[in-house]
């Protein structure tokens, strides 16, 4: 000890689920153990008690670790602004917006900060499991790397390359992996591991040898595909189908291309009387919807302009003739107002949009940015919440004299004069049982009285157990240095 660094033949793997579960577990040996990514990227960000930012994932390992978020866990958080450019934040603080053309430059840089963080973590604890990011097959980036090899040299740590079956070609992901590497990169990985497999194990026999045959690397096992992962606040918007009620309240929520803390609407998808649609792009809003959601989004006016060109504008002002309800968190908020400025070009090219008119409030876009975790009163119920704030940007207007909340004497957000349009800076409401049982209350829905965060402790520990039950744990966790 103290660490040990999954690396994935390719994204969306599994890394992130397997680094969980491997914490718990570790956890429950009565090891202190913390989670490191040394570079994420990923608009699904979590709120640290120094008010700084991380990966969700990197939050959601933490909690398996026993232990509060902080910005050492993930220092390096890339947050995609464009198709070719991404706000780039360092120890929980936004230092730049880089081209991806650009990025290759800072990374010399950012090695300083990612070791600084990984030195802190590794003098507090026992053991600390690294995940990668994407693939260290992907060679070309190879020069200056802080998030595989590069870090993984850097410091010494050995690697557990995971390969993912369900996706196919997993022999060719492991083997090849190896073909392309730098014969030294290759000696950092001490072994591997096959995840999510359907199915019996048992077929896959010959291939799990011709592995370890070919690559001269030891396998740890074959983990079968954990059904319960649905289960757990998802980082990548590719995950974002799960498994929700056939009939009941159904909430719509439209899928924006920069889609942010969409994990806002985990505990209402758990809910046995609502549905929950998470509607993708080129599909209009159904017009059986109760509820349209506009979530969070890294890019504001940009989502605005890709809602417009699915025409879920117009789709939504007919929602809205027809007695239905919206509700905007954050980015979806500013955009149910009437104009969005951003004469710095804090989220891309300075300029202002029109917006969709069903809040009378107006934002204005600023370099400050509002990270911290807040408690307030819900005004229409007079309920507590618990939630955070993670934005840029100020909206005021009419609207705002009805508030969605208050934080002490402030007033957070605006309803419309009908009650049916409302909007909030708060993400993860929801998550506070207490006020999701309030608040369906109030649109007449019976919750269920389940307790969220008890559930994703329960699927934590179920994970682990997965994992202890197919993959040699001890093993793996032997392998650290």
């Amino acid at each position: 000890m103290p660490a040990i660094m999954v690396q994935g033949t390719g994204s969306n793997v599994g890394k992130s689920m397997l680094v969980a579960g491997l914490c718990r577990a570790a956890l429950r040996r009565g090891i202190k153990v913390a989670p490191f990514k040394p570079q994420n990227m990923s608009n699904n960000a979590a709120v640290t008690e120094d008010g700084g930012e991380i990966g969700r994932a990197q939050a959601l390992q933490a909690r398996a670790c026993g232990l509060r978020p902080m910005t050492d866990m993930n220092p390096v958080l890339l947050k995609p602004e464009t198709d070719i450019g991404a706000q780039v934040v360092v120890q929980g603080r936004r230092l730049t917006s880089t081209a991806a053309a650009d990025y290759p430059a800072l990374k010399p840089r950012l090695m300083d900060a990612v070791l600084e963080s990984f030195q802190r973590l590794e003098a507090a604890h026992d053991l600390v499991i690294v995940e990668g990011a994407g693939s260290p097959a992907e060679v070309n980036l190879r020069a200056n790397d802080i998030a595989n090899m590069g870090f993984a040299r850097a410091v010494g740590c050995p690697v557990l390359l995971v390969g993912d079956i369900d996706r196919g070609g997993v022999i060719a992901q492991i083997v090849g992996t190896k073909a392309v590497l730098d014969p030294a990169d290759a000696d950092m990985i001490k072994g591997f591991a096959i995840n999510k497999f359907r199915g019996d194990p048992r077929l896959f026999d010959d291939g799990y040898a011709l592995i370890s045959e070919q690559t001269g690397w030891p396998g740890f096992g074959v983990a079968p595909w954990f059904y319960d992962a649905w289960k757990l606040p998802a980082e990548d918007a590719v995950d974002l189908e799960a498994p929700g009620a056939a009939d009941g309240f159904h909430i719509v929520c439209l899928c924006f291309s920069r889609i942010a803390n969409f994990d806002d609407l985990d505990p209402l998808g758990q809910e046995p009387n609502v549905r929950v649609t998470m509607l993708g792009p080129g599909r209009p809003i159904p017009a059986d919807a109760d509820l349209v959601i506009l979530p969070g989004t890294k890019s504001t006016r940009g989502d605005l302009a890709f809602m417009r060109a699915q025409r879920w504008d117009i789709d939504l002002l007919a929602h809205h003739r027809r007695g239905g309800r919206i509700l905007g968190i954050c980015g979806g908020y500013q955009m149910l107002g009437t104009r969005i400025s951003d004469p710095e070009g804090i989220e891309g090219a300075p300029g202002e949009s029109a917006g969709l008119g069903l809040l009378q409030i107006e934002t204005v876009m600023t370099g400050d940015k509002r990270l911290t975790e807040t408690r307030a009163i819900h005004v229409p119920t007079g309920h507590q919440m618990a939630g955070y704030e993670i934005h840029i940007g100020r909206s005021e207007g009419p609207d705002r004299a009805r508030p969605f909340a208050r934080i002490g004497t402030e007033n957070e957000g605006a309803i419309s004069p009908d009650g049916r349009v409302q909007g909030s800076y708060l993400h993860g409401m929801f998550s506070d049982d207490g006020f999701r049982r309030a608040w369906l209350g109030g649109l007449n829905v019976q919750a269920s009285g389940e307790r969220y965060e008890a559930g994703v402790d329960a699927a934590l520990d179920a994970l682990a157990d997965h994992l202890e039950t197919h993959l040699d744990v001890a093993g793996i966790l032997s392998l650290a240095r």
